[in-house]
């Protein structure tokens, strides 16, 4: 209570020292006024004259200054605002002068240009006193022990940053120029700081002027203008920061505590920030959403999303308890209460039965896969089992309990695979379309690339070799992949889930394909080292069942636009006959079970003829694994396959 009153009679002290010195002030301009006008030798009734009003217009000009409120500004945070109401003070309170002394005392020995000198006076002393204690507090700003900044971009957002350095001395920053592609600006100062150049010249300008870091103040530029920058970074070994990506901002204003590291993130392409979140929430509010695969990337991310909507249950099913336990503890801790976490698997068909009863989901999104390429090519019945059995077991339980919606998650490895993962996500997308032809339950597909930061993806493993000391290991030197942030990836399939209607096939718009080199490369940099120098980046060759570069749409599909920004509607061209799908799906899976790995592989390339696996190296004993138990359907080329040993007995109902 004491400090509490301690404050505010010091914050009243404040206000009445300021009132009477904006008295004095007004005071000395007026005498100034008289002094200039007759020459420093005032004739004695204009004296007399100039002391017998100055009251008046004390009381005048301090009735004028209580309105503009000039008493509760700062003066080492003076702005033009605080200068225009200055302004408009003076000038008002003169006015009301003159017409007092003119008008209402009917005094014209009282000098006219009196009036004009003092109120230019009276604003030259406010402003000046005003000035002073910012240009004391902004002295510093230049000084030693700062890290020199070299801020590429000159817009908006580079000049309120070096606005905010100016005005935070202690923020341990020193701006010492900018690069900007402005030819307009380029030898020009923004708030004292010399535009050096355009990003031509960046190698340029850091060897001659020596930033310790450079900023990158571009909030609305595109991802690929960043990676241009990154780029052009290479050869120096220097840290490299921005500010919040546009969206992110939400107001204009930049302030340096924004300051952040730049990241890989800011080097992907970005979801629209226009596409609105109400048509999500007439989805899913009050629904039943069963999300499977709960514990993984996409799944985790799916239930953060949904559990945000306000459904009437939230299941989260996933086999492995780690994965389930930490999405449910965080969404139970952000407050959502209406969730069920269940550990369960998709290829127990009583299972999923009794889950479906239970909980009676209305819709549904099915996460759960087994996505690693490698693994998958070692173990093809287990990715046959779990991937397709998995989809048609949840699918079918969804069509018997009249789910509304259906979600399958896939991917763009299903298009012309090469691998045993992507031949069954391929596998489940034909099942998805042969069942959405025919029951109420709308089912649809989603299928985009790589997702950011993903289990077992690209880039924690590079990071991990970064920290390590590397080498960053590289496939291939050609190599490229579509990327995108799991966030925005889940985001964009909540909206083609509200677009399903039965059987559709939708890809995410990924932006475009991104050198894997490339990033292993940029993350080298963000990490603060150069590459080649500090870390060596190591080509290992194709994994098996890899591409060099993947695709989204296959050459017998076509896109076509829908409603929402950056989700795409596919179209098979191809006419595709999938009445014999169910039987060779049945066998499919029947093989699997059976551990028949030739027969498995077989399979696959007669339900896809577009799907071309590359051999695979002999199993671990150093023995080719073959198995000439090939069905009537499969091409006579089937039991040639080469392959690694197959998985042994998995569960089933």
């Amino acid at each position: 209570m004491s400090t509490l009153v301690s404050t505010t009679m010091t914050a009243v002290h404040r206000r009445v020292l300021l009132f009477l010195a904006y008295l004095g002030l007004a005071a000395l301009s007026n005498v100034a006024a008289f002094l200039l006008r007759f020459d420093q030798v005032v004739p004695a009734a204009q004296w007399e004259l100039c002391l017998t009003l100055l009251p008046l217009l004390l009381a005048i000009r301090a009735l004028a200054f209580y309105p503009f409120r000039l008493y509760d500004g700062l003066w080492r945070y003076t702005s033009l605002w605080d200068v225009r109401d200055l302004a408009l003070s003076i000038a008002l309170s003169t006015l009301v002068f003159v017409g007092v002394v003119r008008l209402g005392l009917g005094i014209r020995a009282y000098p006219s240009s009196i009036f004009v000198i003092d109120a230019l006076l009276l604003f030259c002393f406010q402003t000046g006193v005003r000035a002073i204690p910012r240009l004391l507090r902004e002295r510093g700003w230049m000084g030693t022990g700062r890290k020199r900044v070299l801020i590429v971009g000159a817009g908006d957002a580079g000049a309120m940053i070096v606005r905010e350095m100016r005005n935070n001395p202690s923020s341990g920053y020193r701006p010492i120029g900018f690069v900007d592609d402005d030819p307009a600006k380029v030898g020009h100062r923004i708030h004292g700081v010399k535009v050096l150049g355009s990003r031509v010249r960046l190698p340029e300008i850091i060897a001659e002027d020596a930033p310790d870091v450079v900023l990158v103040a571009m909030p609305s530029a595109a991802p690929a203008t960043i990676r241009e920058v990154v780029t052009a970074l290479e050869p120096f070994h220097l840290p490299i920061q921005t500010l919040p990506n546009l969206r992110d901002l939400l107001q204009c204003r930049v302030e340096v505590g924004q300051i952040r590291n730049l990241s890989v993130e800011d080097l992907l392409d970005r979801v629209p920030v226009d596409l609105d979140p109400e048509p999500l929430r007439a989805l899913v509010q009050g629904a039943r959403v069963l999300v499977t695969g709960a514990g993984g990337s996409i799944g985790s991310e799916l239930c953060r999303q949904v559990a945000r909507l306000a459904p009437t249950m939230l299941v989260m099913l996933d086999r492995y308890e780690n994965g389930l336990f930490a999405v449910a503890n965080e969404l139970m801790a952000a407050g959502h209460s209406s969730i069920a976490p269940v550990i369960g698997d998709v290829t127990e068909v009583g299972q999923m039965n009794r889950l479906f009863a239970e909980y009676r989901p209305t819709l549904v999104f099915h996460a759960a896969a087994h996505k690693h390429v490698p693994l998958m090519e070692g173990n093809p019945c287990e990715a046959v089992l779990n991937n397709v059995g998995g989809t048609r077991i949840v699918a079918e339980a969804a069509h018997r309990h009249e789910v509304e919606r259906f979600i399958l998650i896939s991917t763009d490895k299903a298009v012309n695979p090469v691998s045993v993962m992507g031949a069954s996500k391929g596998v489940a997308e034909l099942l998805l379309q042969q069942l959405g032809r025919s029951s109420r339950t709308r089912f649809a597909t989603v299928r985009f690339g790589n997702v950011l930061g993903s289990n077992g993806s690209v880039v924690p493993l590079f990071l991990e070799q970064i920290k390590a000391g590397g080498p960053v290991t590289i496939t291939d030197p050609q190599m490229r992949r579509y990327f995108m942030l799991v966030a925005e990836a889940v985001h964009l399939v909540l909206h083609a889930a509200r677009l399903a209607k039965g059987g559709e096939l939708f890809v995410l718009e990924m932006g475009e394909q991104i050198s894997v080199v490339e990033m292993a490369r940029n993350l080298i940099r963000l990490a603060g080292f150069v590459p080649d120098k500090d870390i060596v980046l190591a080509y290992v060759g194709c994994r098996p069942g890899e591409k060099l570069v993947e695709e989204l749409v296959a050459a017998h599909e076509r896109v076509e636009k829908t409603a929402v920004s950056k989700v795409l509607a596919v179209v098979s061209d191809s006419g595709r006959d999938l009445t014999r799908l169910s039987t060779l799906v049945a066998q499919l899976e029947e093989s699997a079970a059976e551990g028949n790995v030739a027969t498995v592989l077989g399979l696959l390339r007669t339900i896809l003829p577009n799907y071309h696996p590359v051999p695979i190296p002999a199993t671990l004993d150093g023995s080719p694994d073959v198995d000439s138990g090939v069905t009537e359907e499969l091409p006579a080329s089937s039991a040639d396959i080469v392959t690694a040993s197959p998985t042994g007995s998995h569960r089933r109902a």
